[in-house]
């Protein structure tokens, strides 16, 4: 029995209780999905509630009723995923199964989550337009309030449900210093491929910098014309993400900083790569629906850049899932070395005393 409990807890599937925080931040990640999934299961049914008239949405109705019904079932992921995380059953599901999907929600809402605050700070200091005087409206504008703001308590929420979560049952794992690292945690193909993504992150970062700084080289005549105060903010946003990517890797694969913990270039890479990967891959699906055609459709840059920032995600995500995955064999390896350590010494002990 007592081998068995030990076991348990040395895999991290030991139950935890809920505790009031976890109730409360699993509560408000649901309720935070109602906004969004009723606007989105309305627009399915038909309704207009939000649109307003001239917007692309109502061009095609059959491609955006499939893409609602993909998103709501994205939404509806938060709420198994906030189940999972404060059940006991939660803690038996393997790693990968987790950490995908969280990394995927990670990557999706961190932009949104830096952005509309940002976006409504350039609104209330400088007055700044969300889009140029005439332009046709893509969404009502208490929509946008509305759904980003929920999306920001979907963040929050799941974050710190994570984070719990992840120290309860794989903190061993980013224990210590960057410093501390054995050379045998970060092996040379694993360094090459972290220096390889982190030139990818900082290549796709390029085009992103010129947008942000009013360039309009490689875009679109549809995001020339739309271009406004948001865009610029958002084009920085991506920038951002790109630098705390390169920050991340290349801190873990070149083990050059005294000090850093563990823990904070990996949350640097998971946030920054998520970032980059989920939303390369996003904007590159977006590119190829029928909305976006004529001035709208995406120019070769564009497809190039969301391209190589979603390699460079999914690269960083690989590399970061080898990385802990050697660590985890390390501790084991550690663990089992010890115990024929003190093996050996025991029977030394009991031959002497012989």
């Amino acid at each position: 029995m007592a081998e068995t409990t030990l076991a348990s807890t040395s895999r991290g599937l030991h139950p935890a209780p809920v505790g009031r925080l976890r109730a409360v931040l699993r509560a408000a990640a649901v309720i935070s999905c109602v906004p969004y999934v009723a606007l989105k299961i309305a627009w399915i049914a038909g309704s207009r509630v939000g649109i307003p008239d001239g917007s692309v949405l109502l061009d095609h109705p059959g491609v955006m009723a499939a893409a609602n019904s993909v998103t709501v079932l994205m939404d509806a992921a938060v709420v198994l995923l906030a189940l999972l995380l404060t059940q006991d059953w939660g803690r038996r599901v393997p790693a990968w199964l987790l950490a995908l999907p969280m990394w995927v929600a990670t990557g999706l809402l961190a932009p949104i989550m830096t952005g509309f605050p940002l976006q409504l700070l350039a609104k209330v200091f400088t007055g700044a337009q969300s889009a140029p005087a005439g332009s046709e409206r893509f969404l009502a504008e208490w929509v946008f309030g509305v759904v980003y703001t929920g999306f920001i308590v979907q963040g929050l929420a799941l974050g710190a449900l994570f984070a719990l979560y992840a120290r309860d049952r794989w903190g061993h794992l980013w224990r210590g210093t960057v410093w501390e690292l054995p050379s045998s945690a970060v092996g040379p193909r694993l360094r090459a491929a972290g220096v390889a993504a982190s030139v990818l992150a900082a290549l796709s970062a390029v085009p992103h910098v010129m947008w942000a700084a009013g360039s309009t080289t490689g875009l679109s005549q549809g995001r020339i014309d739309g271009r406004a105060a948001d865009f610029r903010l958002l084009e920085g946003t991506y920038v951002l993400f790109a630098a705390l990517t390169v920050t991340g890797v290349l801190t873990l694969a070149l083990r050059r900083r005294r000090g850093v913990t563990l823990k904070t270039p990996l949350a640097l890479a998971w946030v920054g790569s998520g970032a980059l990967g989920c939303w390369g891959g996003w904007l590159l699906v977006a590119s190829a629906m029928p909305a976006a055609a004529g001035a709208d459709r995406a120019t070769t840059l564009m497809l190039l850049t969301y391209c190589v920032q979603m390699t460079a995600g999914l690269v960083v995500l690989a590399v970061g899932a080898r990385f802990l995955r050697r660590r985890g064999q390390g501790g084991r390896a550690n663990g089992r070395a010890e115990s024929r350590a003190n093996g050996r010494a025991r029977g030394q002990i009991r031959g002497r005393a012989a």
